[in-house]
């Protein structure tokens, strides 16, 4: 499943619980939030995110397909860090994603992978996120 076709399926009911949900990659569907205010109040800086809840400061990415390969949840991480108002994160990968290399079929545990990751920022105490918490969720 594609970050897209999961959003189709959650979006009535996270919108039910007052989320903002991105419904598709043009200008007025996507969520933008900002990170950084510049001159007259203006944002500066602003990233996208694929949901949000304003009363609630909870921010949701959700990742899919090459994403889960990728350094994807260290970007998520990093820039839902850098969001105002983002007291919660919540972020869904795959439990695991298959793909095909060199004609053979390969396959990655992004959960797991994920899982382990934020642990380790955690643990080390190295690297502060601002977050009351973290939610990680495998589908």
């Amino acid at each position: 499943m594609t970050s897209d076709a999961v959003l189709e399926v959650l979006r009535p009911a996270m919108e039910d619980l007052g989320f903002q949900v991105e419904s598709g990659k043009s200008r007025g569907q996507r969520i933008e939030r900002p990170v950084l205010y510049g001159d007259n109040g203006r944002p500066e800086v602003k990233y996208e995110i694929d949901a949000f809840h304003d009363e609630l400061g909870i921010a949701v990415e959700v990742e899919a397909g090459r994403g889960a390969m990728s350094n994807a949840a260290y970007r998520d991480i990093i820039r839902t860090s850098l969001l105002l108002d983002a007291d919660y994160f919540v972020l869904m990968m795959p439990i695991e994603y298959r793909y095909q290399s060199s004609g053979r079929v390969l396959m990655t545990e992004a959960f797991a992978k994920t899982r382990d990751q934020l642990s380790a920022i955690y643990a080390s105490r190295r690297l502060r996120l601002p977050f009351a918490a973290v939610l990680l969720i495998g589908y």
